[in-house]
C-alpha cells in the first residue's frame, strides 16, 4: 500500500503543481513531519485543494463580475449624458432649422410681395400708357374724321365752282364768239390758252414762295444741327508747332553732344534718321526731320542723353532703340484710347496703330489725331439729328485721314492712300466711300459721306484750329477789299473777323436796294472762285441814306 500512496502523491505534483517529486524527497518530507501519510489524508488534502481552488476561481469571477457592472454602468451613464446632449444639440438644430426657415420664407414671401408690387406698378403704367395712346388714337381719329370731312366739304365746293366756271366759260365763249365772229372751237382754244397762261404764270409765282420756304427752313434747320453738334463738341484749340526744341542745361552739354570728331552726332543722326542742329542758339538743341515720328524719338532720346550725361556711340543706340520703343507703346495707346473716345469698335490693328500715328502728324499747326476725333464727334452727332447713320458716320470721320500717318513713305494724295489701307483691312465700302468724299475728289452719294465733309470743314474751318502764316493771311484780306471795291457803287469795304466777313458800304444815290442784293451776290461768286480759303465768308453790303439839315 505505501508503495501505491507514494506514486499517488508523486503524480499529485507532477499533474498539479508540475513539480517533479523523487522518492528520496518524499520520503524525506514524510521523516521530517515526524508522521507517517496515509492514503485517507492524501485525498482530504487533494479535496481541500480543489474547493480552494473552485473558491478562489469563483471569487475571482464575482469580482471580476463586479468590476464589470460597475465599468458597464459608468459606460451606460456616460452613454446617457451623451444621448441627452445629443437630444439637446438635435433640437436645439432643429429650433435653429425652423427659426431659419421661417426668415427664409418672410424673406421669400417680402420678395413676392415686393415684385407683386412692382409688377403691379408695370401693369398700371402700361394701362396708363395704353390709356394715353387710345386717347391719342382717338383725338387722331376725331381729327381725322374733321378733316375728311373739310375735304368732302371742300371737294364738293370745288365740284359746285368747276360747274360755275364751266358755265361761266360756256357764257363768255359764246359772247366772245358772238362778238368777235369766231366759231366757238376757235373761242374754246383762245379761252384755254389764256387760262394756260395764268395757271403758269400762278404755279411760277407758287413755286418760286415754295422754293424761298424750302430753302430758309433748310438754312435754318441746318444752322440749328451744326450749332447744336458744336456746342455738344466744345474741343480746345489744337493749333501745335512742328519745331522739335530740345532743352540744355548748359552750352557745354554741346560738346559732348557732337562728341570727338562728331563721332556723337553722326551716330545719332544716323540712328534716328534726323539732323540735330547745333547753333548758337543758348541751351538748345533743335530737331529736323521731314517724318514726325523719327523727330518724337529723336527728342526722346536726346532728353534722356542729356538728363544721364553719358553720352557715347553704345550709350546713344541704346537710348534711341529705348525711345523708339517707347514711342511705339505710345503710338498703340493713343490710337486705342482715340478709337475709345470716338465710340468705334472692331478696328484692325495696323489701323489702331496708324491712328496712333496721327497723334504725330499736324496739317497746318493742327493735330490731326485730335482733328480726326472732332470730325468723328460732329459728323456723329449731326447724323443722329438728322435720323443718319451715326456710328457709320463716327468710323468715317474717325479714318477720314488715315492715309496722312504714311503718306510720307507712300505715293499719292491721304484720300487715295487712305482708300487703299481701308479696302486691305477690309472696312466696308460704305465707311470707304464716306471719307473718300471729303476733299471733293468723289462725288458723294449718301448723307454720312456728306455729313463727314462738312465736319471736316467746321473743324478745319473753326478760329484757331489752323495756323496760316502772317504773309499768306494779310495778302488775302487784302484781295478780298479789293474784290469788293472793284465793283461800282461801292465806296468802302473792310474785312473783319479774321478775314471771315467783308462789310461793304455801297453809295446810296448810284445803288437801290434790289442792286445791293445783286452786288452782294455777284462779290460772293466773286470770292468763291479768286480765293482760297477755309470754311466760308459773310458778305454784308450796307446801303444808308442820310439826311442832314442844320437849324440856324
Amino acid at each position: 500500500m505505501r508503495p501505491k500512496a507514494e506514486c499517488l502523491t508523486r503524480l499529485f505534483y507532477v499533474r498539479h503543481l508540475g513539480v517533479p517529486v523523487s522518492k528520496p524527497a518524499v520520503k524525506k518530507r514524510e521523516a521530517s513531519s515526524g508522521k507517517e501519510v496515509g492514503p485517507i489524508e492524501l485525498v482530504y488534502t487533494l479535496i481541500a485543494f480543489v474547493v480552494l481552488t473552485v473558491v478562489a476561481l469563483m471569487a475571482g469571477y464575482w469580482l471580476r463580475a463586479a468590476l464589470d457592472k460597475k465599468r458597464i454602468g459608468s459606460a451606460e451613464e456616460r452613454a446617457a449624458d451623451i444621448l441627452a446632449k445629443s437630444r439637446e444639440e438635435a433640437e436645439r438644430i432643429r429650433r435653429e432649422a425652423q427659426l431659419s426657415a421661417k426668415e427664409e420664407q418672410q424673406r421669400l414671401r417680402e420678395q413676392l410681395e415686393r415684385e407683386t408690387r412692382e409688377r403691379k406698378n408695370e401693369l398700371l403704367h402700361f394701362e396708363r400708357r395704353l390709356d394715353q395712346r387710345e386717347e391719342g388714337l382717338e383725338r387722331r381719329a376725331e381729327a381725322l374724321q374733321r378733316k375728311e370731312e373739310t375735304v368732302a366739304r371742300k371737294e364738293a365746293e370745288l365740284a359746285e365752282a368747276r360747274q360755275e366756271v364751266e358755265a361761266l366759260r360756256q357764257q363768255v365763249a359764246a359772247e366772245l364768239g358772238r362778238l368777235a365772229g369766231l366759231s366757238p372751237e376757235e373761242a374754246r382754244q383762245m379761252v384755254l390758252e389764256k387760262a394756260a397762261e395764268e395757271a403758269r404764270t400762278e404755279a411760277a409765282h407758287l413755286i418760286k414762295e415754295i422754293e424761298n420756304q424750302a430753302k430758309e427752313e433748310a438754312e435754318r434747320r441746318a444752322r440749328e444741327i451744326i450749332a447744336t453738334a458744336i456746342q455738344r463738341y466744345a474741343a480746345e484749340h489744337v493749333v501745335e508747332t512742328t519745331v522739335s526744341v530740345v532743352s540744355l542745361p548748359s552750352d557745354e552739354m554741346k560738346g559732348r553732344i557732337i562728341g570727338r570728331e562728331g563721332r556723337n552726332i553722326r551716330t545719332f543722326e544716323t540712328l534716328t534718321g534726323v539732323d540735330l542742329i547745333i547753333d548758337d542758339t543758348p541751351e538748345a538743341v533743335l530737331i529736323s526731320a521731314f517724318d514726325p515720328i523719327r523727330r518724337e524719338v529723336a527728342r526722346i532720346a536726346l532728353e534722356r542723353l542729356v538728363a544721364d550725361g553719358r553720352i557715347h556711340p553704345a550709350r546713344i543706340e541704346e537710348m534711341v532703340e529705348k525711345a523708339r520703343r517707347d514711342v511705339e507703346q505710345t503710338i498703340r495707346e493713343e490710337g486705342e484710347a482715340a478709337a475709345l473716345e470716338a465710340g468705334v469698335h472692331g478696328l484692325h490693328p495696323e489701323l489702331v496703330k496708324m491712328l496712333g500715328r496721327l497723334k504725330f502728324r499736324t496739317s497746318y499747326g493742327q493735330n490731326v489725331l485730335r482733328h480726326s476725333l472732332e470730325v468723328a464727334h460732329l459728323a456723329g452727332m449731326m447724323a443722329a439729328e438728322l435720323g443718319a447713320d451715326e456710328k457709320l458716320a463716327r468710323r468715317a470721320g474717325l479714318l477720314h485721314d488715315i492715309g496722312k500717318a504714311i503718306d510720307h513713305d507712300v505715293e499719292g494724295t491721304h484720300v487715295q492712300i487712305g482708300m487703299d489701307l481701308l479696302r486691305r483691312y477690309r472696312e466696308s465700302e460704305a465707311v470707304i466711300h464716306a471719307m473718300s468724299c471729303h476733299h471733293g475728289e468723289y462725288e458723294p452719294h449718301s448723307v454720312e459721306a456728306v455729313l463727314v465733309s462738312a465736319a471736316d470743314a467746321l473743324s478745319a474751318a473753326r478760329p484757331g484750329a489752323r495756323r496760316e502764316s502772317l504773309e499768306l493771311y494779310l495778302k488775302r484780306l487784302e484781295k478780298l477789299e479789293a474784290i469788293a471795291d472793284s465793283f461800282e457803287g461801292v465806296e468802302k469795304a473792310y474785312a473783319i473777323q479774321a478775314g471771315r466777313e467783308i462789310r461793304i458800304m455801297v453809295k446810296p444815290d448810284k445803288l437801290d436796294d434790289a442792286e445791293a442784293a445783286r452786288v452782294a451776290r455777284e462779290i460772293a461768286r466773286r470770292i468763291e472762285k479768286e480765293l482760297e480759303y477755309p470754311g466760308q465768308i459773310k458778305v454784308t453790303v450796307i446801303r444808308e441814306t442820310r439826311a442832314v439839315e442844320y437849324a440856324k
